[in-house]
C-alpha cells in the first residue's frame, strides 16, 4: 500500500497530516478521500463507546413481505371488542405478564431470548420495501417499482457489504457478504420485482447474491382471494428440492462446462456502454470477478445445500421453503457469511404472502403463523445451541402493520394496511433478551409509549454490526449521504 511520510502534525479533527497524505494517495487505488473518511467515521466515532457496538459479527434478516398483523402476533388485545381482536386470542409466554398471539406457541417459549417491539410507527401505510430496508427519508411511489432508479438508496445488506469491502481493501471474500434467499424478491408474482434489496446508489456490485428455487410447492395453500388457491413452496417442498444460485452458472462439480460459461460472461464486455451513467466501469469488472468466483466455489454451494443436514434438524425447521431457507441462512453464516436475507415473499399473486386483505383467518391459521412459529423458533434455538446467537443479529422486518378494525366483508375477513402502530421481533447479536419495548392503545392502533421508526431499527442494527449509524456513504457524485436517513440508535432495544 502506498504510504507517504512527512510531518506527523495532528489536525483539529484528530487526523495527522501524514495520514491525510496517505488517504489522499489512496485515490489511485480506487478509494477516494470522502470514502476513506466515511470508513474512518463508520469505524470509530461516539457510537463505539455505546454498549454492544460491534457485538454482532453477522446478521440474518427475515423480511415478511405484505406485513403481518400486530393483533395476531406480538400485540394481542384479548380484552378488545370482537371487531378489533377478532376470533384469535392470546397465550402467556415464558415471560411473566407477557402474552402473544395464540397461534405462536413455540415462539411463546423463547420470548426470553427476544426483543419484542410493539411501538413501530411511520406515516406510510404502503408496501414500501425501500422505506423499510433503507435510509430513504420518505416513500417515493414514483420509483418504488424501479430498482435501478438513481434516487434509490442502498439496502442495509448492501451497506454492510460496502463497509466490509473497504475494511478489507476491496478483496473478494471467500463467501459473498450479502446473500438473499430463496429467490429474487418479486420474481414469482404477476408483477415485475419491486425496488428495495439492491445496491442502488452504491452500484450493482453491492446487490445481494440471490439464489433461485426452481421447484414447485407440494401443498395447496389457503386462498389468497376467492378462487385463487395454488401450491405454494413456502408451505411445503420435497425433501430433495434445493436452492441454487440465480442466473447462469454451473454446479461446482460440473467444471468442464466452465469455459463455455466464461465465454458467455466475456461477451458481457460489449454491454459496458449500456450501463447507467452512475455505474463505474470498475463495478462491472468486480461483478464479473465475483461471478467467476461463485461459479467455482464449492464453499458457497456446500453452505446452500441444506440436504446435508441431519433429518432431525431439517424437520425441526419444517419442510417448507421458508423453513429450509432459514436453515440455509444459518449454514451460510456458519460458513463465514456476513449478511443473509430470507425473503418471505409473495408467490403466485402479488397481493399474497402476509398481505391478508382477504381470507385473513384462513391464511394466518393454516399457513402463515404455523410456518413462521416453527421455523423462526428452530432458527433461534439452533443458533443458541451452536453458540452463535450472541454474535448473530436476527431481524424480522416488514413494511407496516394492519388495521385495528377487521373488515368482515371479504370471505375469511381481512385487515388492511396500517402504519401508525405495529410490532416486530429481534434477537441475538446484542439485542436485549426478554425485552418488550413500547406500548399501544387498547386497540393496538396508536403508539402510547416509546415510538420507534423503522429507521431507528436500521440504525441500531448498524451499531451492533460495528458501523456508526451516524456515518455516511457516498452518492454517485461523491456527496455524503446519511446511512439511515432520520434514524437513531435506540439503546432500549439493547436491553
Amino acid at each position: 500500500m502506498l504510504r507517504l511520510f512527512g510531518n506527523p502534525k495532528t489536525l483539529c479533527n484528530g487526523v495527522t497530516r501524514r495520514d491525510l497524505l496517505h488517504l489522499g494517495g489512496l485515490g489511485a487505488f480506487g478509494l477516494t478521500l470522502p470514502q476513506a473518511a466515511g470508513l474512518q467515521q463508520a469505524a470509530g466515532s461516539e457510537a463505539a463507546v455505546v454498549p454492544k457496538f460491534g457485538q454482532a459479527k453477522s446478521c440474518i434478516l427475515i423480511y415478511k413481505y405484505g406485513s403481518p398483523p400486530q393483533h395476531e402476533t406480538f400485540d394481542p388485545k384479548p380484552e378488545a371488542p370482537a371487531e378489533i381482536q377478532g376470533e384469535m386470542g392470546a397465550i402467556p409466554t415464558c415471560l411473566p405478564g407477557v402474552s402473544i398471539g395464540d397461534h405462536l406457541p413455540k415462539i411463546a417459549q423463547i420470548v426470553d431470548r427476544l426483543t419484542v417491539v410493539r411501538s413501530l410507527t411511520h406515516p406510510y401505510p404502503l408496501h414500501g420495501t425501500v422505506y423499510a430496508t433503507t435510509g430513504i427519508p420518505e416513500v417515493d411511489t414514483k420509483i418504488e417499482a424501479q430498482p435501478r432508479h438513481k434516487r434509490q438508496w442502498p439496502f442495509i445488506g448492501s451497506l454492510v457489504d460496502y463497509f466490509e469491502d473497504r475494511r478489507n481493501g476491496g478483496r473478494l471474500p471467500e463467501l459473498p457478504r450479502n446473500i438473499a434467499l430463496p429467490f429474487v424478491m418479486g420474481s414469482k408474482t404477476e408483477y415485475p420485482p419491486l425496488a428495495g434489496p439492491y445496491g442502488a446508489m452504491l452500484g450493482m456490485r453491492y446487490d445481494p447474491v440471490f439464489t433461485e428455487f426452481p421447484a414447485e410447492g407440494t401443498t395447496m395453500a389457503p386462498e389468497v382471494r376467492p378462487g385463487k388457491a395454488f401450491k405454494n413452496p413456502l408451505l411445503g417442498i420435497e425433501s430433495t428440492d434445493k436452492l441454487q444460485l440465480a442466473g447462469p452458472g454451473i454446479a461446482h462439480e460440473d467444471l468442464p462446462r466452465f469455459d463455455l460459461r466464461r465465454s458467455l460472461l466475456d461477451q458481457f464486455n460489449v454491454a459496458r456502454r449500456d450501463l447507467d451513467a452512475f455505474e463505474r466501469i470498475t463495478t462491472f469488472d468486480q461483478q464479473q470477478e465475483m461471478a467467476f468466483s461463485l461459479l467455482t466455489s464449492s464453499r458457497m454451494h456446500a453452505a446452500l445445500d441444506y440436504t446435508r443436514e441431519p433429518q432431525a434438524v431439517r424437520d425441526a425447521y419444517g419442510m417448507t421453503l421458508f423453513g429450509q431457507s432459514c436453515l440455509a441462512a444459518r449454514r451460510l453464516i456458519e460458513a463465514g457469511g456476513k449478511f443473509v436475507t430470507v425473503f418471505w415473499d409473495a408467490y403466485g399473486l402479488n397481493a399474497g404472502s402476509w398481505d391478508t386483505h382477504h381470507n385473513h383467518y384462513g391464511r394466518l391459521k393454516e399457513f402463515l403463523l404455523p410456518v413462521f412459529d416453527q421455523s423462526f423458533t428452530a432458527l433461534i434455538r439452533d443458533l443458541e445451541d451452536r453458540g452463535m446467537l450472541d454474535e448473530t443479529l436476527v431481524l424480522v422486518i416488514s413494511e407496516h402493520g394492519r388495521t385495528p378494525e377487521i373488515d368482515s366483508k371479504p370471505r375469511g375477513a381481512g385487515r388492511h394496511h396500517w402504519s401508525r402502530a405495529y410490532s416486530q421481533v429481534y434477537a441475538g447479536g446484542g439485542m436485549g433478551c426478554g425485552n418488550v419495548v413500547g406500548r399501544t392503545d387498547k386497540h393496538a392502533g396508536d403508539v402510547e409509549e416509546a415510538p420507534i421508526s423503522p429507521k431507528d431499527v436500521l440504525a441500531t442494527a448498524f451499531h451492533l454490526l460495528g458501523i456508526d449509524p451516524e456515518g455516511t456513504f457516498p452518492d454517485p457524485e461523491g456527496r455524503p449521504m446519511p446511512l439511515t436517513g432520520t434514524g437513531h440508535l435506540r439503546a432500549e432495544l439493547l436491553g
